[in-house]
């Protein structure tokens, strides 16, 4: 398999060690329940990890929260609640979303406020090494004194410094120095350090979760594109300048980020999906079907019609892993098609053509049941590759309503469109009908329907 590295900007062959992945992913600040785009996000790295299984490797994921904040500060003061209250109430609404949308669940979901021991010891290793110092009750870290700062975003560091907003703190010996210890507030959450009562700052948090859940070198690291800079490029300085080494992780990995109307989805922008909402409308099939039918690295454009549409085209393969096949012929081979698969999810994680391939199956199983064909194997491994990138094809819910009326006119014109061996129209018809919650049965008879 090969993986575009965002550190080398190329795609290269992914091996590992005795076939173990260690994977971290940047998790969630947890002052709000998730978005869309968190969705998105974490889709596509349970689709890199089942995959990844898949391969034969055996993957250890890691994926953080963020429980500590200063917006989680300030919506507990907003709330009249403490912040381990706001983050326990979105730790549990983010868990619900995800397991609803189907993503496995990490190995490991350390959270900041317990990776406290950590965070000191490497803050305190920082200092020592001269990396880092202390001003106010505060420590930043050095950010001149890291040679090789800026090789992630591949850009010239005095440009990008001076177009980045920083926080004004005149405890700072440079303007661009990042902070790794923040001394306490009056009414803020704390904890005891050899530089006084403070809290982490945000970087530092999943180095320290890194090297304590993974270890000192990692095979990937992943999060969205708006993470390269600066929190990615501050976390490879921090452990590399900690550690000694200039390889933190092998494999940086990045999303593309959701988008509507051109905009980055944020909530300073007030544009946020509410996924919560779209689960009651949607089935979880329909929004993984939605981000998987673009590359991961590629932004999303968030259009509700897409997901319309996601929603009648996954019914199509509801549909063909429901077809009873001819048992008295021989099986017609599903090698092509999984062999067509595989080099697309091979060729770092193609998953728009993977799923062009599964549509094909359903296209290949139809035929075949047209042809009176045994589709069984066809069948098989649509139901098999469409569970490893996470489908579940459960019959859905979520029907739309129909008059009797139209369903009639909709049957009318599929037999039309068999009569006149328009098998494609026929089928198209047939998958309408399904997405809308109907059911069709053909017999010598007639067709008959019923609502599902």
């Amino acid at each position: 398999m090969k993986i575009y590295n965002s550190l080398t900007r190329k795609k290269e062959d992914f091996t590992a060690t005795n076939n173990s992945v260690n994977m971290y992913v940047c998790g969630v600040t947890t002052y709000d329940k998730p978005h869309i785009g968190h969705a998105m996000s974490y889709i596509i790295f349970d689709t890199f990890h089942r995959y990844l299984e898949y391969l034969g490797f055996t993957v250890n994921r890691v994926q953080n929260f963020t429980d500590i904040d200063d917006k989680i500060i300030d919506r507990a003061n907003k709330d009249s609640l403490d912040s381990n209250q706001v983050s326990e109430k979105n730790i549990k609404a983010y868990f619900d979303v995800m397991d609803k949308l189907n993503i496995k669940r990490a190995n490991h979901y350390p959270r900041a406020t317990n990776e406290i021991k950590e965070i000191i010891g490497i803050i305190s290793n920082l200092i020592e090494r001269e990396y880092a110092y202390e001003s106010g009750g505060s420590v930043y870290f050095s950010v001149k004194k890291f040679k090789d700062y800026g090789k992630l975003s591949h850009r010239n560091v005095d440009e990008m410094l001076e177009a980045t907003r920083f926080d004004v703190d005149e405890n700072k010996i440079n303007f661009a120095d990042f902070v790794l210890w923040k001394s306490a507030k009056p009414g803020e959450p704390f904890w005891d350090s050899p530089w006084g009562n403070g809290r982490p700052g945000w970087h530092i948090e999943c180095s320290a979760m890194v090297l304590h859940h993974l270890g000192e070198q990692i095979d990937i690291h992943g999060g969205g594109q708006d993470l390269v800079f600066p929190h990615h490029e501050n976390e490879i300085a921090q452990s590399e300048a900690a550690l000694g080494v200039n390889s933190f992780a092998r494999f940086w990995v990045h999303n593309g980020l959701v988008q509507m109307d051109g905009d980055k989805m944020s909530k300073s922008l007030g544009n946020v999906f509410d996924v919560e909402v779209a689960l009651k409308k949607y089935t979880s099939d329909a929004i993984r079907l939605w981000v998987l039918q673009s590359h991961y690295r590629k932004p999303l454009n968030l259009d509700e019609n897409h997901i319309i549409s996601s929603e009648k085209s996954i019914s199509r393969l509801r549909n063909a892993i429901d077809i009873e096949s001819n048992q008295d012929k021989q099986p017609i081979s599903s090698q092509t098609y999984i062999d067509k698969f595989i080099q697309s999810m091979n060729d770092d994680l193609g998953t728009p053509a993977a799923i062009a391939t599964l549509f094909d199956l359903a296209r290949a199983i139809f035929r075949g049941r047209d042809n009176k064909d045994n589709v069984i194997d066809l069948i098989k491994a649509l139901k098999k590759y469409s569970k490893l990138l996470g489908f579940d094809l459960k019959p859905s819910k979520k029907n739309i309503q129909i008059s009797e009326k139209d369903i009639e006119e909709l049957i009318d014109l599929r037999n039309d469109a068999r009569s006149n061996k328009l098998f494609e129209e026929s089928d198209r018809l047939r998958d309408k009908l399904q997405s809308l919650g109907v059911q069709i049965s053909d017999s010598p008879e007639g067709t008959t329907w019923e609502r599902i």
